[in-house]
Protein backbone atom coordinates (compact mmCIF):
# COMPACT_ATOMS: atom_id res chain seq x y z
CA UNK A 1 0.00 0.00 0.00
CA UNK A 2 1.45 3.45 -0.99
CA UNK A 3 0.56 4.44 2.66
CA UNK A 4 2.22 2.06 4.40
CA UNK A 5 5.79 2.80 1.66
CA UNK A 6 5.44 6.44 2.95
CA UNK A 7 5.29 5.62 6.74
CA UNK A 8 8.23 3.28 6.32
CA UNK A 9 9.92 6.62 4.03
CA UNK A 10 9.07 8.96 6.70
CA UNK A 11 10.13 6.93 9.48
CA UNK A 12 13.73 6.04 8.78
CA UNK A 13 14.25 9.85 8.57
CA UNK A 14 13.96 10.16 12.19
CA UNK A 15 16.58 10.22 14.02
CA UNK A 16 17.51 7.28 16.44
CA UNK A 17 15.54 8.39 19.48
CA UNK A 18 12.95 9.61 17.41
CA UNK A 19 12.93 5.90 16.02
CA UNK A 20 12.82 4.62 19.47
CA UNK A 21 9.87 6.65 20.29
CA UNK A 22 8.36 5.43 17.31
CA UNK A 23 8.74 1.79 18.20
CA UNK A 24 7.62 2.65 21.82
CA UNK A 25 4.79 4.22 21.05
CA UNK A 26 3.44 1.20 18.38
CA UNK A 27 4.43 -1.54 21.16
CA UNK A 28 1.75 0.03 22.89
CA UNK A 29 -0.73 0.70 20.25
CA UNK A 30 -4.00 -1.65 20.71
CA UNK A 31 -7.54 -1.85 19.70
CA UNK A 32 -10.64 -0.42 22.19
CA UNK A 33 -12.21 -3.21 23.74
CA UNK A 34 -15.42 -4.24 22.63
CA UNK A 35 -14.87 -1.62 19.17
CA UNK A 36 -14.26 -3.52 15.93
CA UNK A 37 -12.17 -1.31 13.81
CA UNK A 38 -11.35 1.06 16.69
CA UNK A 39 -7.94 1.82 17.91
CA UNK A 40 -7.05 3.63 21.64
CA UNK A 41 -5.79 7.22 20.89
CA UNK A 42 -4.32 7.88 24.37
CA UNK A 43 -1.09 6.75 26.39
CA UNK A 44 0.03 6.99 29.98
CA UNK A 45 3.65 6.00 30.49
CA UNK A 46 6.05 5.71 32.68
CA UNK A 47 9.07 9.00 31.82
CA UNK A 48 12.02 6.42 33.48
CA UNK A 49 10.54 3.72 31.32
CA UNK A 50 10.57 6.06 28.19
CA UNK A 51 14.04 7.37 29.03
CA UNK A 52 15.85 3.67 29.48
CA UNK A 53 13.70 2.88 26.05
CA UNK A 54 15.41 5.94 24.16
CA UNK A 55 18.35 5.63 25.87
CA UNK A 56 18.53 9.44 27.79
CA UNK A 57 19.88 9.33 31.20
CA UNK A 58 17.16 9.66 33.57
CA UNK A 59 19.20 11.05 36.14
CA UNK A 60 21.35 13.33 34.65
CA UNK A 61 18.86 16.66 35.18
CA UNK A 62 17.93 17.01 31.31
CA UNK A 63 15.50 14.24 30.54
CA UNK A 64 12.86 16.06 30.75
CA UNK A 65 14.01 18.88 28.09
CA UNK A 66 15.41 15.91 26.30
CA UNK A 67 12.16 14.30 26.09
CA UNK A 68 10.34 17.79 25.55
CA UNK A 69 12.61 18.11 22.34
CA UNK A 70 12.01 14.53 21.15
CA UNK A 71 8.36 14.70 21.45
CA UNK A 72 8.09 17.62 19.79
CA UNK A 73 10.23 17.30 16.89
CA UNK A 74 7.69 14.59 15.94
CA UNK A 75 4.66 16.38 16.84
CA UNK A 76 6.05 18.88 14.49
CA UNK A 77 6.92 16.67 11.93
CA UNK A 78 4.00 16.03 9.20
CA UNK A 79 3.68 14.67 5.86
CA UNK A 80 0.97 14.42 3.18
CA UNK A 81 -1.01 10.60 3.57
CA UNK A 82 -3.05 9.32 0.82
CA UNK A 83 -5.74 7.02 2.66
CA UNK A 84 -7.78 6.15 -0.28
CA UNK A 85 -10.37 9.09 0.35
CA UNK A 86 -7.49 12.17 -1.04
CA UNK A 87 -4.22 12.78 0.89
CA UNK A 88 -4.72 14.29 4.17
CA UNK A 89 -1.56 15.79 6.80
CA UNK A 90 -0.74 13.55 9.31
CA UNK A 91 1.93 14.03 12.24
CA UNK A 92 3.18 11.53 14.62
CA UNK A 93 2.24 12.79 17.41
CA UNK A 94 -1.37 14.62 17.80
CA UNK A 95 -0.19 15.99 21.35
CA UNK A 96 2.11 15.11 23.90
CA UNK A 97 2.06 16.41 27.64
CA UNK A 98 4.97 15.31 30.44
CA UNK A 99 4.04 15.72 34.16
CA UNK A 100 7.38 16.07 35.72
CA UNK A 101 5.36 15.64 39.53
CA UNK A 102 4.07 12.32 38.61
CA UNK A 103 7.07 11.20 36.29
CA UNK A 104 4.41 10.12 33.51
CA UNK A 105 4.07 11.08 30.08
CA UNK A 106 0.78 11.18 27.93
CA UNK A 107 0.81 11.02 24.02
CA UNK A 108 -2.11 11.33 22.01
CA UNK A 109 -1.96 9.57 18.36
CA UNK A 110 -2.50 10.96 15.40
CA UNK A 111 -5.93 9.39 14.33
CA UNK A 112 -5.43 9.20 10.39
CA UNK A 113 -2.01 7.73 11.01
CA UNK A 114 -3.10 5.70 14.00
CA UNK A 115 -4.06 2.25 11.90
CA UNK A 116 -1.07 2.50 9.89
CA UNK A 117 1.32 2.60 13.22
CA UNK A 118 -1.14 -0.33 14.46
CA UNK A 119 0.41 -2.45 11.68
CA UNK A 120 4.18 -1.52 12.41
CA UNK A 121 3.32 -1.96 15.94
CA UNK A 122 2.34 -5.27 15.01
CA UNK A 123 5.90 -6.43 13.60
CA UNK A 124 7.56 -4.72 16.49
CA UNK A 125 5.51 -7.37 18.70
CA UNK A 126 7.38 -10.03 16.79
CA UNK A 127 10.75 -9.08 17.19
CA UNK A 128 10.18 -7.48 20.67
CA UNK A 129 11.15 -3.69 21.76
CA UNK A 130 13.95 -5.14 23.38
CA UNK A 131 15.88 -6.33 20.49
CA UNK A 132 16.67 -2.54 19.30
CA UNK A 133 16.73 -0.55 22.99
CA UNK A 134 20.68 -0.46 23.37
CA UNK A 135 21.47 -0.25 19.83
CA UNK A 136 23.56 3.28 18.94
CA UNK A 137 23.17 3.22 15.30
CA UNK A 138 19.79 4.27 13.46
CA UNK A 139 20.95 1.74 10.31
CA UNK A 140 20.98 -1.11 13.07
CA UNK A 141 17.36 -0.71 13.49
CA UNK A 142 17.12 -0.19 9.85
CA UNK A 143 19.23 -3.31 8.74
CA UNK A 144 17.49 -6.05 11.65
CA UNK A 145 14.05 -4.87 10.56
CA UNK A 146 15.36 -5.79 7.03
CA UNK A 147 17.17 -9.20 8.11
CA UNK A 148 14.09 -9.91 10.40
CA UNK A 149 11.57 -9.77 7.41
CA UNK A 150 13.98 -12.00 5.09
CA UNK A 151 15.02 -14.43 8.21
CA UNK A 152 12.72 -17.22 6.51
CA UNK A 153 14.97 -17.05 3.23
CA UNK A 154 18.08 -17.04 5.64
CA UNK A 155 20.45 -14.93 3.03
CA UNK A 156 19.36 -12.06 0.79
CA UNK A 157 21.42 -10.43 -1.61
CA UNK A 158 21.34 -6.56 -2.84
CA UNK A 159 22.72 -4.67 -5.29
CA UNK A 160 24.81 -1.85 -3.45
CA UNK A 161 22.81 0.87 -4.98
CA UNK A 162 19.33 -1.08 -3.82
CA UNK A 163 21.01 -1.23 -0.47
CA UNK A 164 22.30 2.27 -0.21
CA UNK A 165 18.42 3.54 -1.46
CA UNK A 166 16.66 1.36 1.33
CA UNK A 167 18.89 2.89 3.92
CA UNK A 168 18.50 6.58 2.48
CA UNK A 169 21.91 7.37 2.25
CA UNK A 170 22.62 6.54 -1.71
CA UNK A 171 23.14 10.60 -1.86
CA UNK A 172 25.92 11.00 1.34
CA UNK A 173 29.33 11.63 -0.10
CA UNK A 174 30.82 9.97 2.68
CA UNK A 175 29.19 6.89 1.51
CA UNK A 176 30.00 7.03 -2.17
CA UNK A 177 33.19 4.65 -0.79
CA UNK A 178 32.46 1.16 -0.02
CA UNK A 179 35.10 0.79 2.63
CA UNK A 180 33.27 4.07 4.23
CA UNK A 181 29.92 2.54 3.99
CA UNK A 182 31.08 -1.08 4.76
CA UNK A 183 32.89 -0.24 8.17
CA UNK A 184 30.28 3.16 9.35
CA UNK A 185 26.94 1.49 8.08
CA UNK A 186 27.14 -2.23 7.34
CA UNK A 187 29.87 -3.45 10.41
CA UNK A 188 28.49 -1.29 12.89
CA UNK A 189 24.86 -2.56 12.33
CA UNK A 190 26.18 -6.11 12.03
CA UNK A 191 28.45 -6.04 15.37
CA UNK A 192 24.80 -4.59 17.29
CA UNK A 193 22.65 -6.87 15.48
CA UNK A 194 24.55 -9.83 16.51
CA UNK A 195 25.59 -8.73 20.23
CA UNK A 196 21.87 -7.70 21.32
CA UNK A 197 19.59 -9.22 18.79
CA UNK A 198 17.53 -12.81 18.85
CA UNK A 199 19.88 -12.90 15.56
CA UNK A 200 22.91 -12.81 13.71
CA UNK A 201 23.96 -11.44 10.37
CA UNK A 202 27.24 -12.44 8.28
CA UNK A 203 28.33 -10.15 5.46
CA UNK A 204 29.67 -11.54 2.01
CA UNK A 205 30.67 -8.76 -0.35
CA UNK A 206 30.11 -10.18 -4.12
CA UNK A 207 32.49 -8.48 -6.63
CA UNK A 208 32.86 -7.79 -10.46
CA UNK A 209 35.84 -7.40 -11.55
CA UNK A 210 38.07 -5.54 -8.24
CA UNK A 211 34.75 -3.55 -7.51
CA UNK A 212 31.89 -4.71 -4.74
CA UNK A 213 28.56 -4.28 -6.38
CA UNK A 214 26.46 -6.91 -4.09
CA UNK A 215 26.05 -7.73 -0.63
CA UNK A 216 24.77 -11.02 0.47
CA UNK A 217 23.54 -11.42 4.02
CA UNK A 218 23.21 -14.82 5.49
CA UNK A 219 20.77 -14.82 7.99
CA UNK A 220 20.80 -17.37 11.25
CA UNK A 221 18.37 -17.64 14.33
CA UNK A 222 19.87 -17.02 17.11
CA UNK A 223 19.27 -20.54 20.41
CA UNK A 224 17.50 -19.70 23.20
CA UNK A 225 20.95 -19.93 25.29
CA UNK A 226 22.05 -17.06 22.87
CA UNK A 227 19.19 -15.03 23.10
CA UNK A 228 18.79 -15.09 26.46
CA UNK A 229 23.27 -13.88 26.19
CA UNK A 230 22.22 -11.05 24.28
CA UNK A 231 18.90 -9.64 26.30
CA UNK A 232 21.19 -9.64 29.28
CA UNK A 233 23.57 -7.90 27.16
CA UNK A 234 21.01 -5.33 26.75
CA UNK A 235 19.74 -5.17 29.91
CA UNK A 236 23.35 -4.30 31.26
CA UNK A 237 24.04 -1.38 28.74
CA UNK A 238 20.62 -0.28 29.87
CA UNK A 239 21.46 -0.06 33.06
CA UNK A 240 24.53 1.37 32.90
CA UNK A 241 22.81 4.44 30.76
CA UNK A 242 20.38 5.05 33.65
Amino acid sequence: MKANELIQKNRFELSLPEQKTIAFICSMIKPVDNKENSLQMEYDFSIRDYCKVCGLDYNNGNNYADIKTILKKLSDRSMWLDDGNGEVIVRWLAKARVNKRSGLAKIEIDRDLAPYLFDLGQRFTQYQLNNILAMKSAFSIRIYELMKSYSFQKSKTFDIDELKHLLMVENVKSYSNYKDFRIYVLEKAQSEINELTDIKITLEPIFKGRKVVKVKFLIEEKTAFERAKSIARTNIILNKAN
